[in-house]
C-alpha cells in the first residue's frame, strides 16, 4: 500500500518531469527560431526612368519573402554613380546608360562577372498636351516659335546626353543650346513640359507614357536610340551578393519582362 509520503514523492517527480519536458520543448523552439532565414535589406540604385516599372516588379518579387526588404533609390544615373563612389549603401545598380556603369567598373566598384544588359529605351520629343506650336520633328526646335527646350543635364543624366547626341546628328546643337533648360533627371524634364514652363522637352518614351499631360511628337534618330541600353550589376561593396544575384536574375524572368514591356521598355538583346 502506498502511503501519503510516497504519494507526495511521486507527485513531485511527475511535476519535475513535466517542467523538464516543457523546458526541452522551449529550447527546441528557440533553436528553430535561430535557424530561420536572416533579415536582408537590398538597396537598389536605379535610374529614375525605372521608377514605375521597378516598384511593381519589386512588389511581385517580395511576395512570400517576409525576411527581404527592397529599398529602391531612384535618381539620375550620374547621381547614383557618385553616391556609390562615395560609399552610399547599394547592392544593385541599374544605369540608364553604359557610361556610368563603365566608370564604376573602371574603379573596380562593380562585382566581376555580374554586369548584364537589361533593357533598351528610346528618347522622344514631347510637348504639352495643349500645345499649338505644331512641332513634328527635332529640327522644329530651331524655329523662333520655340523659346525653351528642357533636357536632362548631359553631365549626369543619360537622357540629356542622348538628346545632345540627337542634336549633334542633326547638326542643330548650336541653335538649341541657348534655349535649353536643364533638369536633374528625366522625370524633372517631364514635369517642366507638363507644367507648360517650357515649349518642349526630350525624355524617354517610357517617361512620356506615364503622363496624360504631354504628347509625343517626334523621336530621336534611330542610330541614337539604338545606343540606349540599361546595364545592371551587383555593387562590389554589397553585403548580400547572393541575394543581389537572385534579384537580378528575377529581373530577366518572364514575370518581370511582362511588367517592363507594359511600361514601354524592351528587353536588351544581350
Amino acid at each position: 500500500m502506498i502511503n501519503k509520503c510516497n504519494l507526495f514523492v511521486l507527485a513531485w517527480l511527475l511535476c519535475a518531469a513535466s517542467v523538464i519536458s516543457l523546458s526541452g520543448c522551449s529550447g527546441q523552439a528557440d533553436t528553430t527560431t535561430s535557424t530561420q532565414s536572416p533579415a536582408i535589406t537590398l538597396n537598389i540604385s536605379a535610374a529614375v526612368s525605372l521608377t514605375d516599372a521597378l516598384k511593381e516588379i519589386n512588389g511581385i518579387y517580395n511576395q512570400g519573402k517576409p525576411n527581404l526588404t527592397l529599398t529602391p533609390n531612384f535618381a539620375s544615373s550620374g547621381t547614383l554613380q557618385t553616391q556609390i563612389e562615395n560609399g552610399a549603401p547599394a547592392d544593385v545598380f541599374i544605369s540608364a546608360a553604359a557610361t556610368q556603369m563603365d566608370n564604376l567598373q573602371k574603379k573596380e566598384l562593380i562585382l566581376n562577372g555580374t554586369r548584364r544588359n537589361l533593357l533598351n529605351n528610346r528618347v522622344v520629343l514631347i510637348v504639352p498636351i495643349d500645345s499649338h506650336l505644331g512641332l513634328t520633328s527635332l529640327n522644329d526646335l530651331t524655329t523662333e516659335k520655340v523659346k525653351k527646350v528642357a533636357i536632362g543635364d548631359p553631365k549626369s543624366v543619360p537622357a540629356g546626353t542622348y538628346a545632345h547626341q540627337a542634336f549633334d546628328a542633326l547638326g542643330i546643337t548650336a541653335q538649341i543650346t541657348p534655349k535649353e533648360v536643364l533638369g536633374s533627371d528625366a522625370r524633372q524634364v517631364l514635369t517642366y513640359v507638363e507644367s507648360g514652363n517650357v515649349d518642349a522637352g526630350i525624355v524617354y518614351s517610357t517617361d512620356a507614357m506615364t503622363s496624360q499631360k504631354v504628347k509625343i511628337v517626334a523621336s530621336a534618330p534611330d542610330d541614337v536610340n539604338a545606343k540606349i541600353v540599361y546595364p545592371i550589376a551587383t555593387v562590389k561593396a554589397s553585403k548580400n551578393p547572393d541575394a543581389a544575384k537572385a534579384y537580378i536574375n528575377f529581373l530577366f524572368s518572364d514575370q518581370a519582362k511582362a511588367v517592363f514591356v507594359k511600361y514601354g521598355f524592351t528587353m536588351a538583346s544581350k
